[in-house]
């Protein structure tokens, strides 16, 4: 699988997530990306992992996955606008 993003760095204060992106740093409010994660313990919050791709986040505790070009605002082709294109 292609790379869709380098991620940096990430870190996170209260439920402010903070992620350095291909160079440029992003804060996301988690609690308005998703209920789960608005309910979550601080504990459960800081357990992530990031998918080897950069596409996503996992909170493994919550069963939660964010994407990354969700969190940051980013739109890509679909594969087949670039195979019709």
């Amino acid at each position: 699988m292609a790379r869709a993003h380098r991620v940096e760095n990430i870190r996170l204060s209260g439920t402010t997530l903070t992620l350095v992106v291909d160079g440029k740093e992003y804060a996301v409010d988690l609690a308005r990306q998703s209920p789960r994660l608005a309910r979550a313990t601080a504990e459960q919050l800081k357990t992530f992992e990031l998918s080897p791709s950069g596409y996503g986040i996992h909170w493994p505790d919550l069963d939660e996955d964010l994407s990354v070009d969700g969190l940051i605002g980013a739109r890509h082709a679909s594969p087949e606008s670039a195979r019709t294109g």
